[in-house]
């Protein structure tokens, strides 16, 4: 079973023999940047104790903070990545 990077990779081959651009600076730096939000968020998970704090009266986990401020980064990453690619789709048709 090929991974998901190995078909990204074979992509990107196949626009270079064609001619096409790879994509901008985002599009290449995508899918590390997503997985490396999800290497941290792995990280966290293991390292960080399971110790409770409270939260306007209710106990949270403490090692759930860091991973919600991850997943906003990624949020953050995914969104932007859409926008370009509307935009760059937007810029194709319009001309």
């Amino acid at each position: 079973m090929r991974g998901w990077w190995q078909k990204f990779a074979d992509v990107i081959r196949k626009r270079r023999i064609e001619g096409q651009s790879a994509g901008s600076d985002l599009d290449r730096k995508y899918p590390m940047a997503l997985l490396l939000y999800g290497f941290l968020a792995v990280l966290v998970w293991f390292t960080m104790g399971e110790d409770k704090i409270r939260v306007s009266g209710r106990a949270v986990e403490l090692r759930l903070i860091p991973i919600l401020i991850i997943g906003t980064f990624a949020l953050r990453t995914v969104v932007a990545h859409k926008a370009d690619k509307i935009r760059r789709d937007r810029g194709e048709g319009g001309s």
